[in-house]
């Protein structure tokens, strides 16, 4: 049967599935659903030399040419299309709701192409079935007008009604709100309930610390102290503290002008304590505890008024339950010694978590001026539904902008917390063996794990970027680094007396806060030291695979039978570990380039250029598609339909191994399709059958996804 032929049911409120044949060339072959495997495999012998290559290994900085770039072919939008009629009732509702909802001149925030998902009562029905179906529908908000069932009626016109004056600041402005026709006497709904007041204060004598609290005593609360050690109590663990790692080298992996910066950070564990016989392994995770930014929090104490004589003054915390501040421990009332700047760093998340309606409600109760405390309010109703949301689904808003967009709330901190967040650990791959690593010349004894860190970065009320909470602390900590070896560089090359390169960033002592993490996640439980594998990631994803390749590589029993992936958007600025992979990296490594580049060039024919034959006789001008000169572009998705032949033979292997690692949104929902259309070509299947087969062959730990 022809598999384009088939026809596929998918259930009601799926978005429905579109199979895309995988292409017939030298590495995909739909019609052979036997998995052989791949011919002329590079055998990748390690001599001694390259055994000494790999023990001597220092981390070379990105260089060399792009290899095995492939920039051919095009992708369209897989976006579905917006049905062209609607019910009428529909359009009545979406006429009324555009007249409530008259977009800001200022700007016009982009939507993302609506998806039909039910168009009548039945539908709905079937759609929601015991209540759980709500859920779902949160996760797309259509843009229809559903948030605007309560929103507040149309301007009477009457003296009685004084429409809002709103904030002016640039803070308030970014937040870009529809507040309406809403008025200080509008009568809002369903607000709701302040948040619980979970802690309290209390002063503290220093006497009493060293009676009650004697692992204190250890543990200075000045804010040099505070904005690099995390508080003991933020055990991740117990009865494990957080470590601070100190930097042993830091550099960038991408190039100036790269859309986003990564940046590779050796970690030197060598003194990390002993947890229970747990290792440092291939493919495993550490947890980063990033404290907050200090501007920030210093801005944030500024806003809420908190005097400067109290802000580094230690005091007593009393919680009612729960495991806050720490990170895992028991739920259970708890009494600590900390400080409000302890607490605004390490313990709370006020720039990577949307605000929430109890939040708003807060920031109303304590709300001095009577527009802002209005709008506030609004927000935290059933009537602001639709510009709630919109705060939501739009620009980052992180606390500090609030604070500036509405400056007469100064709730008390001890009540903020409570609406806050806990700023969690971020999770990053390890991106070496560590064994091979701590076997590197010149590392005199030392232990070294390496991690890769991609910036995320948003637009900010400032007019600046803002950074993420993890990202942004190791920005700084890499920043710092980098600047100190380029200045000895600087120093060295003039012929001035000072710190050799590689020995001036040490000398900072710069630490990054973390603990041994997840050593037993999938990427690291199901890596087998033999056996065909492929390797698909985009981004900082590929970082781990390059642990799983030094891994192999150092083992000459089965050094070859593996195949890497890796997506990118420019192949000259964001290839990270170019040339770190070994002698063989061009045989094993694929390179795939989602930014639109130009086509080959074309002969003289096809560019609409008049040529001579033999005769001397002018041949007319051919006129070409003007979608020849488009740009192209490539995704990680679409070299695997092309190497669908090693995929097949690969997963199908006894011992086989298949990793997808990156972002979710994207990459990890293309691959994901990719791998379906071949299961369905390769294998004859229909797309039911071919997602069990995947569910199945992940069950048995040989497909393997971390996606985030």
């Amino acid at each position: 049967m022809n598999p384009d032929r088939r026809r596929h049911s998918v259930p009601f409120g799926v978005q429905q599935f579109r199979h895309k044949s995988i292409p017939t060339c030298e590495t995909s072959h739909p019609n052979d659903p036997i998995p052989r495997e791949p011919k002329d495999l590079p055998i990748l012998s390690v001599t001694p030399q390259t055994k000494a290559k790999f023990n001597s290994m220092s981390s070379p900085r990105s260089s060399g040419e792009s290899l095995g770039v492939v920039s051919d072919g095009s992708v369209t939008s897989e976006t579905p299309s917006t049905p062209p009629t609607e019910p009428a009732e529909a359009a009545e509702i979406a006429d009324k709701v555009d007249q409530l909802r008259a977009p800001s001149p200022e700007r016009q925030r982009k939507r993302r192409a609506s998806t039909t998902y039910a168009t009548n009562p039945e539908d709905i029905r079937r759609l929601l079935g015991d209540g759980t179906g709500t859920k779902f529908l949160q996760k797309y908000c259509c843009g229809d007008g559903c948030c605007m069932l309560e929103a507040l009626p149309a301007a009477e016109g009457q003296p009685q009604h004084v429409f809002i004056a709103q904030p002016d600041n640039d803070a308030y402005r970014f937040l870009d709100l529809n507040i309406g026709s809403l008025t200080l006497n509008t009568e809002l709904t369903k607000l709701v309930d302040p948040p619980e007041q979970k802690i309290s204060f209390a002063s503290l004598r220093k006497g009493s610390i060293t009676e009650k609290f004697p692992d204190e005593t250890r543990h200075e609360h000045t804010r040099d102290a505070v904005e690099v050690f995390p508080p003991t109590y933020m055990k991740p663990h117990p009865p494990y503290n957080i470590y601070n790692a100190p930097v042993y080298d830091a550099r960038e992996l991408t190039k100036p002008g790269a859309e986003k910066h990564t940046f590779h950070f050796d970690l030197d564990v060598t003194d990390y304590p002993a947890e229970g016989g747990v290792d440092f392994k291939v493919g495993g995770a550490v947890g980063v505890c990033p404290p907050n930014d200090p501007y920030v929090v210093d801005d944030i104490m500024n806003q809420l008024g908190i005097p400067r004589f109290q802000r580094d003054r230690p005091l007593r915390l009393f919680t009612r339950g729960g495991r806050w501040p720490t990170i895992w421990g028991e739920e259970q009332a708890r009494e600590v010694v900390t400080t409000r700047r302890e607490l605004l760093t390490w313990t709370v998340d006020i720039s990577s978590a949307p605000p929430t309606k109890p939040l708003f409600r807060l920031l109303a109760e304590h709300a001095e001026a009577a527009e802002e405390k209005k709008i506030l309010l609004f927000l935290a109703s059933a009537q602001g539904q639709a510009a709630f949301c919109d705060l939501r689904t739009g620009p980052h808003i992180t606390l500090q902008q609030l604070l500036h967009a509405f400056p007469s709330s100064k709730p008390p901190l001890e009540v903020l917390c409570g609406a806050l967040n806990q700023l969690m650990p971020r999770f990053y791959s390890l991106s070496n063996d560590p064994h091979v690593s701590s076997a590197r010349e010149g590392l005199a004894g030392r232990r070294l794990i390496e991690i890769a860190v991609t910036i995320h970065e948003t637009p900010a009320f400032t007019g600046a970027q803002r950074t993420g909470v993890g990202s942004g602390f190791l920005e700084r900590v890499a920043m710092k680094f980098t600047e100190a070896e380029e200045a000895a560089k600087r120093d060295a090359e003039a012929g001035k007396d000072g710190l050799r390169p590689g020995v001036a960033g040490r000398r900072l002592n710069l630490q990054v806060p973390m603990f041994r993490g997840l050593m037993s996640n999938p990427l690291s439980r199901e890596f087998a030291s033999d056996g065909p594998m492929v390797l698909i990631g985009a981004g900082v994803g590929m970082a781990p695979f390059r642990g799983f390749i030094l891994n192999r590589l150092k083992n000459a029993n089965c050094a070859n039978k593996i195949w890497l992936i890796q997506g990118i958007r420019d192949s000259m600025l964001d290839e990270i570990y170019r040339g770190e992979l070994g002698a063989h990296e061009s045989e094993i490594k694929k390179v795939v380039q989602s930014r639109a580049t130009k086509p080959p060039p074309v002969d003289e024919d096809e560019a609409g250029v008049s040529s001579s034959n033999a005769d001397g006789e002018r041949k007319p001008a051919r006129v070409i598609d003007d979608r020849k000169q488009e740009k192209v572009a490539k995704y990680v998705q679409d070299e695997v339909r092309h190497q669908a032949d090693i995929v097949w033979f690969v997963i199908n292997a006894v011992d086989g191994r298949l990793f997808v690692c990156g972002s979710t949104k994207g990459m990890g929902e293309g691959v994901e399709g990719a791998l379906i259309d071949i299961a369905m070509d390769k294998g004859t299947l229909d797309y039911e059958t071919a997602k069990q087969f995947w569910e199945g062959k992940r069950a048995a730990g040989q497909y393997i996804a971390e996606t985030w």
